[in-house]
């Protein structure tokens, strides 16, 4: 958290196992307005459980005609999470700005949560609390607080083969939010300045054409022998 909001970041590799399935996918669900959430996990559980508590919030405003405030975002998610004791993995970092002030919050899949003022999740965690945990300190700006996340992220990135690509951040305050996708490209991608080129090539040796006809002569034939 900074002076007076929160700042949310991501990278944006995605993984099938060993394989970089996706090199800019987003982390960072919207929820509301005024609060995003950060997924790890399985993608598609992270996906349905942000946009399923994102239409019910956006329900509920309609019905009070009020900002959707964090609790209720954490209310939803963790109710739903531990309905299913683990199975959905969602491993979640909730973050907004209400009539209450900003809030930080981490939900595990088994519906479990902290408020804190700093958050890891995911398998670069452990390196991004590195970071946090060596340079966070109450009261920082929001340019400090972007540098700090991005620091963070990108120590993720590095030392941990499941994270990777890009640095997405998010900036929470009163009455403003601010979505930098692809905010730091510190892993472009490169592409080889000569085409492929494959000079031996195999030769068609015999081409031999059966027409259907006899194929269902000699069927019919067969048939008629054994008869």
């Amino acid at each position: 958290m900074i002076l007076d909001g929160v700042i949310l970041g991501a990278d944006t590799r995605a993984t099938e196992g060993p394989i970089v399935a996706d090199k800019n996918c987003e982390k960072i669900h919207y929820m509301a307005p005024n609060i995003y959430c950060c997924g790890a996990g399985t993608a598609a559980d992270t996906e349905a459980v942000t946009d399923m508590v994102s239409s019910q919030l956006k329900l509920h405003r309609y019905h009070t005609g009020r900002e959707s405030r964090v609790v209720t975002a954490l209310t939803l998610l963790k109710t739903h999470l531990f309905s299913y004791q683990g199975y959905v993995s969602a491993a979640l970092v909730l973050g907004g700005v209400d009539v209450t002030g900003p809030h930080l919050h981490t939900i595990y899949p088994h519906g479990s949560t902290d408020t804190l003022p700093y958050a890891t999740m995911g398998s670069g965690s452990l390196a991004a609390m590195a970071i946090f945990e060596s340079k966070y300190r109450e009261g920082l700006s929001k340019d400090e607080g972007i540098k700090l996340v991005a620091e963070a992220i990108l120590s993720g990135a590095f030392n941990d083969l499941g994270s990777g690509s890009n640095v997405d951040i998010c900036i929470i305050t009163k009455g403003h939010t601010e979505y930098l996708r692809n905010h730091m490209l510190p892993n472009p991608r490169t592409y080889p300045q000569k085409g492929y080129s494959f000079p031996k090539r195999t030769e068609v040796l015999l081409t031999k054409i059966t027409p259907l006809r006899e194929v269902v002569e000699v069927i019919e034939g067969g048939d008629a022998m054994e008869e």
